[in-house]
C-alpha cells in the first residue's frame, strides 16, 4: 500500500507576469487585438456589439476528455439556450486553443483577415484626405458645410463594404483538419449545433494550434491572448496540478477549474469563497456529469450577467491572489519534503537537530524570513490559514489564523508536516506557578526600550528566550504573553 506523505504544489514566477497597476491597461490593449481577429473571422455576420462581447477560452494539450473539452462544449450549448431565453444582449466568443493535426489555415480564415485589413487601410486613407481638406478650409477661415468626401472616396469605400458580404456562416475552425469528419471537438460542436448563426449568442472558434506572435490571424503571444480574454474555462477531469488557471490568476483573469485538479483543490483549501476572487470550482467529484455541466453553465451565465465595472473589480481581486502561487512561497514545501527525506535516510542527524533545538530554530527562522508577513502579501500564508471573503468592493485579501466560515477540520495543511517541524503556537513557556493577568499594567515606552535591547532576533515572533531571561522581560508586572495579548502593542511589535 502506497502511503502519501504530502503533495508538492507547483508555483509560478510571478515577477514574469506581474503588471500590478498596468494589468487592466494590458487587458484593454490585448482585447483590442482579439477584436481585430473577431472582425475578420465574422465578417459579413458581425451584427453583434463588440463592447457587449466577452471572450472565453480553454487551452492545453489535445486531451478531449481529460481537459474537459466535452463538458465545455456541452455547457456552451446550454449557455447559448439560456442567453436566448433571457433575451441577453451579451455575445460570448469561446476559443478552443488546442494543437490538432491539420494542413494549415483555411482560405476563408485568411480571406477574412485580409478583407478587414484592406477596409482598415482604406478608412485610414480617407480619414487622412478628409482631414487635410478640413484643415485647408479652416486655414482660409471658411467653415466646411458640405460633406468633405470626394466621389473617389465613396467609390473606394463601397468596394470595401461590398467585399464584406458572404453567403456562408462564419467558420468554426480556422485550419484544414486532417480528419474533419472524425475530429472529437468538431463532431461535438456539430452535435450541439453551435454553427455561429446570427441568432446564436455563443460563437465558437476552434484554433488547432498554439497562439504566437507570428500567427497571421491573431498576431499576439499566448500571454497577450490570455490577458485579452475575460474568462478561462478549464473543467478538467484529470489534472495533477494545472498551470493554465494559475497563469490566468497571476494575470488577473478569472477562471473556472474543478475539484479533480490539483489547482482547484489547492484554491478550495486556501480561499474561503473562491468565486468572490474570480476562481470558480466545478464539482466533478460528487456530482453527476449532467449536474456538473449545469453547474459550469451556471457559472458562465453568472459571469455574463456581470457589468463591466463588476468584471473590473473581479479582475482586481483575482490578481491579488498572485502571491499564493509564487515560487517564493511554494518552494518552502519542497524544503519541508527534503527534511522528511532526511529524517528517513539519516534519523540520527534529525535527532541531533532535535537535541540542539536552537540550531533548528535558526533554520526555521531562515526559512520563514523568505517571506516576512506584509499587510497585503499572501506569500507567507500558511496552509492552515485561509484567505477570507472580501469585505470591500475591491476585495483586498487579509490574513488570519482561522476562518470563521469553515470548520477547522476542513482546513488542514496541504503537506503532512513531520512531528519535529510542527510550529509551536505556545512560543513563550510560562514559568511554573504563573497565572495570566489580563489587567497587568505596563508602560509602552518601557516595553519598546526593553524589546530594542534584546536586538532584532529577540523581537521576532519565532524567538524563544533562554532559560532565566523571562524575568528580564517583565515590565511593571506584565510578561511577554500579556504584551502579545494587547492588540495595539502587536502593531508596535
Amino acid at each position: 500500500m502506497l502511503i502519501l506523505d504530502g503533495v508538492l504544489p507547483n508555483g509560478l514566477n510571478v515577477v514574469k507576469f506581474s503588471a500590478i497597476h498596468e494589468f487592466q491597461n494590458l487587458h484593454a490593449q490585448s482585447k483590442e487585438k482579439i477584436h481585430n481577429f473577431v472582425r475578420g473571422h465574422f465578417y459579413g455576420h458581425l451584427d453583434f456589439d463588440l463592447e457587449n462581447t466577452v471572450y472565453f477560452f480553454t487551452a492545453g494539450r489535445y486531451e478531449y476528455r481529460n481537459k474537459g473539452v466535452d463538458m465545455f462544449i456541452e455547457s456552451l450549448a446550454r449557455l447559448n439556450a439560456r442567453l436566448k431565453e433571457i433575451g441577453s444582449k451579451i455575445t460570448v466568443v469561446a476559443f478552443i486553443i488546442m494543437p490538432g493535426s491539420n494542413h494549415g489555415f483555411t482560405v476563408d480564415a485568411l480571406r477574412g483577415q485580409a478583407i478587414m485589413k484592406q477596409l482598415h487601410e482604406t478608412v485610414q486613407d480617407i480619414q487622412q484626405s478628409v482631414g487635410k481638406r478640413i484643415f485647408e478650409s479652416a486655414a482660409k477661415g471658411i467653415m466646411p458645410k458640405e460633406p468633405m468626401f470626394t466621389e473617389q472616396d465613396l467609390v473606394l469605400l463601397k468596394r470595401r463594404v461590398y467585399a464584406l458580404k458572404r453567403d456562408t456562416l462564419p467558420p468554426i475552425v480556422t485550419h484544414k483538419m486532417t480528419d474533419d469528419a472524425t475530429d472529437p471537438i468538431l463532431r461535438h460542436i456539430r452535435q450541439v449545433k453551435l454553427f455561429n448563426g446570427r441568432e446564436d449568442r455563443v460563437k465558437v472558434v476552434f484554433h488547432p494550434e498554439f497562439v504566437n506572435a507570428s500567427n497571421p490571424l491573431f498576431g499576439l503571444d499566448y500571454e497577450e491572448f490570455v490577458r485579452g480574454c475575460h474568462l478561462g474555462v478549464f473543467p478538467s477531469y484529470y489534472e495533477p496540478w494545472g498551470y493554465t488557471p494559475g497563469e490566468c490568476t497571476v494575470m488577473g483573469v478569472p477562471s473556472i477549474t474543478t475539484n479533480l485538479s490539483g489547482f482547484g483543490c489547492f484554491i478550495d483549501e486556501m480561499i474561503s469563497h473562491p468565486s468572490d476572487y474570480g476562481i470558480y470550482i466545478v464539482d466533478r467529484r460528487l456530482k453527476s456529469v449532467d449536474e456538473s455541466v449545469n453547474q459550469l453553465a451556471d457559472f458562465m451565465l453568472e459571469f455574463c450577467k456581470k457589468s463591466r465595472r463588476q468584471r473590473i473589480n473581479q479582475r482586481n481581486r483575482t490578481e491579488r491572489l498572485s502571491d499564493l502561487l509564487d515560487w517564493k512561497r511554494m518552494g518552502v514545501e519542497y524544503v519541508k519534503a527534503r527534511w522528511v527525506a532526511m529524517r528517513r535516510k539519516w534519523p540520527e542527524l534529525v535527532v541531533k537537530h532535535e537535541i540542539h533545538r536552537e540550531e533548528f530554530d535558526g533554520y526555521q527562522s531562515d526559512v520563514n524570513s523568505i517571506n516576512m508577513p506584509q499587510e497585503e502579501d499572501l506569500s507567507s500564508l500558511k496552509y492552515h490559514q485561509k484567505v477570507p471573503r472580501p469585505q470591500s468592493i475591491s476585495g483586498s485579501p487579509k490574513l488570519r489564523q482561522e476562518d470563521d466560515d469553515d470548520n477547522e477540520e476542513n482546513s488542514q495543511g496541504y503537506f503532512t508536516h513531520p512531528p519535529f517541524m510542527k510550529e509551536s503556537y505556545d512560543l513563550f513557556d510560562e514559568p511554573e506557578g504563573y497565572t495570566h493577568d489580563k489587567n497587568a499594567h505596563f508602560e509602552p515606552d518601557q516595553m519598546i526600550a526593553k524589546l530594542k535591547a534584546l536586538g532584532q532576533r529577540g523581537a521576532t515572533p519565532g524567538y524563544i528566550p533562554p532559560s532565566g531571561e523571562f524575568s528580564a522581560l517583565s515590565i511593571s508586572g506584565a510578561t511577554i504573553r500579556d504584551i502579545l495579548d494587547e492588540p495595539k502593542l502587536i502593531y508596535l511589535l
